[in-house]
């Protein structure tokens, strides 16, 4: 048993963070700003006594006692992290300030969510963790994929200046229940769309892709990475299968029974056409695999917004 911090513990991938941490026996301190986190993702838990809810907002200092930190706290829909850009990187650069600083006063371990946005849109296929990346520095999707990027940089020094405890994990597309309905990610979009029986957009031409990892998966990967005692990261963690987003559309119609047609946009500004990770680091190194398939993912992610629209009465 250990004492948890999870800052952005009430977001999607956080609020199922908490969840395996409590059922392992640990004790967790949630920390949350509600900026894109939801009470109701982790209202089952607040009865509990191994956990605490705290709303804080990293970019101020924290001052807690904790044997490890989960660091999940930062926007990560495009639709989110643009609204407010300079709040974006402030919570991956003084934000990861604090919490690297926290680290190191209580002796704790830190794992960062990465993300494979800082290989912007790559000219490596697939992505492993020695590419460089491919990023637009001053584009619109900048205030996440620099700021993802000088977060990782800041646990570098930190762990080479002061000996500190660090594991990076880099994320690429995760998807489940409790995904917001409206975070404007290709997933929630298009099951929202499907099921109230509207246009699924796509964007582009459709033959971009993406690799869809399951949240239980990407959980699953993120408690290796932080509990085994031998390597720092980075480390992808997600579904090396590839879908044009055609194909996700497709797919999507035919899980939910949708009459809905495929409509075509404009592409949005520095779109990847391409991402897909290379995951045998995390192979060789956690003995981690995905093994959800899209399909069982998607009928337990539509089950979920289903049974949402039916308590909201839409």
């Amino acid at each position: 048993m250990a004492t948890v911090l999870v800052t952005g513990g009430a977001g999607f991938l956080g609020s199922h963070l908490c969840d395996r941490l409590i059922a392992r026996g640990d004790d967790v301190m949630c920390v949350d700003n509600f900026f894109t986190g939801k009470k109701s993702n982790i209202r089952h838990l607040l009865g509990n006594p191994r956990f605490e809810l705290i709303r804080h907002d990293i970019v101020h200092p924290l001052y807690v006692e904790a044997d490890r930190i989960f660091n999940l706290a930062c926007p990560a829909s495009p639709q989110a992290y643009q609204f407010n850009p300079i709040k974006t990187i402030k919570t991956s650069t003084v934000g990861m300030v604090n919490m690297m600083g926290l680290a190191r006063r209580c002796g704790a371990r830190i794992l960062h969510a990465s993300t494979s946005e800082v290989y912007g849109d790559p000219e490596v296929h697939p992505q492993s963790e020695d590419y460089w990346g491919h990023v637009n520095p001053i584009g619109p999707r900048s205030c996440y994929d620099e700021g993802k990027r000088m977060a990782e940089s800041l646990m570098m020094n930190y762990h080479a200046s002061h000996g500190t405890e660090i594991r990076i994990i880099r994320i690429f597309n995760t998807y489940g229940p409790r995904m917001a309905p409206d975070d404007g990610r290709v997933v929630s979009n298009f099951i929202m769309q499907a099921l109230q029986g509207r246009p699924l957009t796509i964007y582009g031409d459709g033959l971009q892709t993406r690799s869809f990892c399951y949240v239980d998966d990407l959980i699953e990967g993120m408690l290796r990475l932080m509990d085994q005692n031998e390597h720092t990261g980075p480390v992808n963690i997600g579904n090396p299968v590839e879908n044009t987003m055609l194909e996700l559309a497709e797919s999507v119609i035919r899980a939910t029974g949708s009459v809905s047609r495929i409509v075509f946009c404009p592409l949005p500004t520095d779109d990847p056409r391409k991402r897909c990770p290379d995951i045998t680091r995390a192979k060789q190194l956690l003995n981690w695999t995905p093994q959800f398939p899209l399909a069982t993912g998607l009928d337990r992610t539509i089950e979920w917004y289903r049974s949402q629209l039916k308590g909201s009465g839409v």
